[in-house]
């Protein structure tokens, strides 16, 4: 008998799991993009709030707010934004949890490693995000806000 269509095991290994490979590859690109657009967004949330208040943190800076007080007010704006939104993205995630378990093996619809892992990180990059805004308020000039009263 003739031999046909020989392969190696790996071969038949890796075209046994291309699907399931794939599907991870794209879940974990359109988690990469989700918290992508979730940290611009915080970004230009926190720079908008910034420009908005400017007159404000000069202002206060003025009445002898110091730095570390201007930026706390930013990351706290910051915070309540971050915590809102992780609240409302892991509740959303756990209500389709069962749905999403079919898709990623090995892990459970309410796997709370993942959920804790997901939440420190939105909350990581928040932060991360949110320190060019707070230095921008933190050099508020006084002069300036208090000239445009």
């Amino acid at each position: 008998m003739p031999v046909t269509n020989v392969r190696t095991l790996t071969d038949i290994g890796d075209q046994a799991t291309s699907r399931p490979r794939f599907r991870a590859l794209l879940v974990g690109a359109f988690g990469a993009l989700a918290l992508s657009l979730a940290v611009v967004g915080i970004f230009g949330v926190l720079l908008y709030s910034v420009q908005q208040r400017k007159r404000e943190f000069g202002v206060r800076v003025a009445l002898g707010a110091e730095t570390r007080d201007v930026v706390r007010l930013v990351f706290t704006r910051a915070a309540r934004i971050t915590v809102i939104g992780a609240f409302i993205g892991l509740t959303a995630s756990a209500f389709f949890g069962q749905w999403m378990a079919t898709l990623l093996f090995g892990v459970q619809s309410l796997d709370l490693p993942t959920y804790a892992a997901a939440g420190l990180l939105v909350v990581v990059t928040a932060a991360i995000a949110s320190v060019l805004p707070a230095v921008l308020a933190a050099r508020a000039d006084p002069m300036e806000a208090l000239r445009e009263e």
